[in-house]
């Protein structure tokens, strides 16, 4: 999709929301902390900034769909295999004096 197509694709999600919401835009705006021109560019799939998006996605109870950028941690398998290796196979009995932790 080209830059174009997207930004009218998340108009289009924006709009959609609003109006399964029964809202208008100027409510939508007001609430969002928003004029309703930036709400109607949005839907519109002008150039808005990506924190007017985060407010009207807040607003509309919608932002679920930023857990796709969420970034996880992945583990080369060497990695995994030299942490693995590192990993302590038996609990040392003496304590720093020289002493057993019980003596018997």
């Amino acid at each position: 999709m080209s830059d174009q197509a997207l930004a009218a694709h998340i108009g289009a999600f924006v709009r959609h929301h609003r109006l399964e919401q029964n809202r208008t835009q100027d409510a939508l705006a007001h609430a969002a902390g928003i004029s309703r021109s930036t709400l109607s560019l949005l839907e519109r799939g002008q150039t808005v900034t990506l924190a007017t998006l985060i407010q009207v996605l807040r607003v509309l109870d919608q932002l679920e769909v930023m857990e796709a950028f969420v970034v996880e941690q992945r583990v080369s398998p060497l990695v995994l295999a030299r942490m693995q290796k590192e990993k302590r196979q038996r609990a040392r009995g003496k304590q720093g004096d020289g002493t057993t932790e019980h003596d018997w």
